[in-house]
């Protein structure tokens, strides 16, 4: 099994002990971010800028692999409050497009740097 590591400035750098992606084959794992904006390492204000800003961090990764959103087979979505799934779909849906990927969505007790929302990935494309 050979392994590839995934790694852009476009994105937050990891703050911990894991990649932002690995690609075996032509499965790329995404890691799951937050709302960090990659330029300060700063969260995103409200729960809609941190939504936006999970998507945007996990197309800028899926973007380094060699993909885009458009390759997402399957999306997780934690929420530190599920009242805001709504907004999730409202913001899902300026990211990705039929066929959507499979989907859960998750309510935790919290997230990294008192994140409200983060969302991980796995996208398959070809070569």
């Amino acid at each position: 099994m050979t392994r590839t590591i995934i790694s852009t400035p476009q994105a937050p750098a990891a703050i911990g002990t894991y990649s932002q992606a690995v690609r075996v084959g032509d499965t790329i794992y995404l890691s799951g971010q937050i709302g960090l904006d990659p330029s300060n390492m700063l969260l995103a204000d409200g729960i809609a800028a941190q939504i936006v800003r999970v998507f945007e961090n996990l197309k800028a990764v899926a973007e380094a692999a060699g993909g885009s959103l458009a390759d997402v087979v399957k999306l997780n979505v934690y929420l530190t409050d599920l009242t805001h799934f709504k907004t999730v779909n409202e913001v899902m849906g300026r990211y990705f497009s039929p066929p959507f990927p499979a989907r859960a969505a998750v309510g935790v007790a919290a997230l990294p740097r008192d994140a409200l929302v983060e969302a991980d990935a796995v996208m398959v494309i070809d070569g």
